[in-house]
Order: structure tokens, then sequence, then C-alpha cells
């Protein structure tokens, strides 16, 4: 089947809930058992891996929908929700490491998941290494005998480099370390982790698989290697998400198809109009044909969301603040993958530690939502006129 036609079907069961076509929202904790044969029966089957209704937190038809359909649609085997994209991040890394295990980290990733690395992971004689995003199969000079997982993202947080994912896990894999992903940006519409030789992805579900801005939920796929530590670890840390989240995702998931492109197309069209800007130093977006990472974009991925990020040039706080406080369709936040556009001030200089970065010319990321682009190219420039007023 099309990408298109997986969306709409995968993970739907209409024969087994009396013709409904979405699963139903099952809210369940405690569940009964008729005999005390069936309940062993059960918890027999449970601990052999099997896929059985035996309590609320382990998994319901609600979640196993939502589940199934991430994990067709990205490629995996199966696949595990989490209450938010950073829980999801977190008990992977959890699941896969220990005591003295070595991490290598690319320097580009997503700032939460950076902190729960320094704060949380080290305090577990875990050691992390971060890595230049850009450093392809020279990732090999950085493994060790005690290097348990390579993690990648790409493109990168804010600063939006390609990295050279199957160059990288030809070198994992070959000193016996596995390759864990964010796919958040590309969603598993545009980007296929595990035919690029991923073993572990993680999506934030509350950005393009949501879609509405208002479900935090996290969710994590894998080979059928990694399955059962995933699983495991994440049974024993108790993680689950709620049935009303997972149905939300479940209905947004099914418009991500033309939700994702028209995102892609008011992106693209946003920056270019940005990049004939006379106070933009330069936009930072794979998709783009002079962008560094577009070779690898172009062979890799088959599509780009609404996300991407503009550099300025060199001006004063100001006059950055006039340009941003009175935007009226782009607001300031810290999520994306909304309907609404968004835009903040990063500063790369504040987290790197692998690679350098010069913040002469400041950062600001934007989201483009599903607006008319006219409206949002207006907004814009109405901004630019106020920043160039206040320099």
């Amino acid at each position: 089947m099309k990408e298109e036609t997986k969306i709409v079907v995968a993970g739907r069961h209409p024969e087994d809930n009396f013709g409904i076509v979405n699963a139903p929202v099952y809210h369940a904790s405690t569940v009964l058992y008729p005999s005390l044969a069936e309940l062993q029966k059960t918890h027999a089957a449970r601990a052999a891996g099997e896929r059985v209704v035996s309590y609320g937190r382990i998994g319901t038809p609600t979640t196993w929908s939502l589940e199934d359909a991430v994990a067709e649609l990205e490629g995996g085997y199966r696949a595990q929700v989490f209450p938010s994209g950073l829980a999801a991040v977190s008990h992977a890394m959890l699941a896969f490491l220990k005591s003295g295990d070595h991490l290598l980290m690319t320097d580009s990733v997503y700032g939460p998941s950076r902190i729960f690395c320094d704060n949380v992971l080290s305090r577990f004689g875990i050691e992390v290494t971060y890595y230049d995003p850009l450093i392809g199969a020279g990732i090999a000079d950085l493994i060790r005998p005690e290097t348990r997982l390579v993690y990648v993202e790409a493109p990168g947080s804010q600063t939006f480099e390609m990295q050279d994912i199957p160059a990288i896990a030809d070198v994992a894999h070959a000193r016996d370390a596995r390759v864990m992903m964010d796919n958040t940006w590309a969603s598993p519409l545009f980007f296929k982790p595990f035919d690029h030789g991923v073993d572990i992805s993680i999506q934030a579900g509350t950005k393009y698989i949501v879609g509405h801005s208002d479900v935090m939920l996290g969710i994590v796929t894998t080979t059928k290697d990694c399955w059962p530590v995933l699983q495991k670890g994440a049974n024993m840390m108790g993680q689950t998400a709620g049935p009303d989240d997972v149905y939300l995702a479940q209905r947004g998931m099914r418009t991500l198809s033309v939700r994702l492109k028209q995102h892609m197309v008011n992106a693209i069209a946003v920056a270019e109009w940005l990049k004939g800007r006379p106070e933009v130093h330069s936009v930072l977006h794979p998709a783009l044909p002079d962008d560094p990472g577009h070779a690898i974009w172009k062979r890799d991925f088959t599509g780009s969301s609404g996300l991407f990020s503009m550099r300025l040039k060199e001006v004063s706080k100001d006059a950055i603040a006039a340009f941003l406080d009175d935007l009226e369709l782009f607001g300031m936040g810290y999520s994306w993958g909304g309907y609404e556009s968004l835009i903040i001030l990063a500063d790369p200089t504040s987290y790197r530690t692998a690679t350098t970065w010069d913040n002469t010319n400041p950062l600001l990321r934007l989201h483009i939502g599903l607006e008319a682009v006219e409206d949002l190219i207006a907004d814009l420039e109405a901004g630019f006129n106020r920043l160039n007023a206040a320099k």
C-alpha cells in the first residue's frame, strides 16, 4: 500500500469492534479473570511476550491500535507509547544502557534529551560523549568497547545539520553498538529509520502525529531484536499513556499525510522568501537546494516538515524584540507540529560542547503552520519593518 493509505488503515480493526471505524477508548486498570486457570494462562502468555489484556498499564486495544499503526508506518517491529516525547527518550535510553556503558550523543540533540544525559545518566555511571553531527563514518574514532548506543537526530534540533545515518549505522553495528534516533522532524511519513540502519526510533507524538497542540505523547519503535529489551524496561518503569491521549493521537495520525505535505509546502515557500530578505544572514532548511545537508536529505528523506531556522544579520536585542513581540500569526512557544505557526529565539552557544557555534548572527527557529502563506509572509514582513525601525 501507498503511505497515504497506510496512514488511514494501519492499526484499525473495525471488524473487532462492531464495525466502529476508530478503536474504542478503553479506560482500564483492573482486568478480571473468570477462573484461576484463565488467569494463569494469561500471565504465562504475557511472560512469553504475547500481547494479552492483563492489566491496564500493560496495554489495551486502544494503545495497541496506535502502536501498531506507528510501527507499520516506520517499518519497525513493534512500538510502545509513553506519556511524553521526553519520557520516550529517557526510558528508551534507560532500557538499553547500564552503569559503565558509553553513549555517543549528537551535539545537535534536542535540549531536554541533553539535560537528561547530563543530569540523570551521569548519576548512574553512564558516560556520554557529544560528537559533531557531521562526523559520518568518522564516528568510528569515538566508539569504545563499552559504547552501547549511538544517538542520532536528523536534522539537528535548532541548527538543522543533516546526519549521514546509514554511514554511522554501518560503523556502529560493526562495533556491536545500537543506533537510536529521534525521528520527530520527519515523522514516519518522510523518513523510514529502519531502512537506514536505525535500531530504535523515537518520536514526540506530541508534534506531528497528534498535530493539534493539545496532547503530550511519546512513541518508541524498535527492531524485533530490540523489542524485548524496550518492552521489559517500559513495563518495569511503569510507563504508559492515558487512553484519551492515545485516542486523540490515533485520530490525529489519520490526517498526517495531508497535514504534513501542507506544512512542507508552506515552510519551503516561507523559507525561500526569507532567503531574499536583506535582514537574513542564512536559512537553515535541508530541503533547500543550497543547504549544506541537501544532498543527504534528498538521498534519504521523502519530504520535509514545517520546522526550520533562520539566522539574522547582526542586530541588537531590542530590534529582535521589536520583530518578535507584535507578530500576529507567529506565536512564541517551545513546541511545534500543530496547525499554528510558531517562532522562538535560540542560542546554540549555551549548550554546544563538541562543536563551535558563532551566535553573532542570531538564530530564530520557525514552525510554519497551516495558515495561508501570503498571510504568514505579511506578518513576517511587518516584523522586519519593526526590526529596521528599532536599529
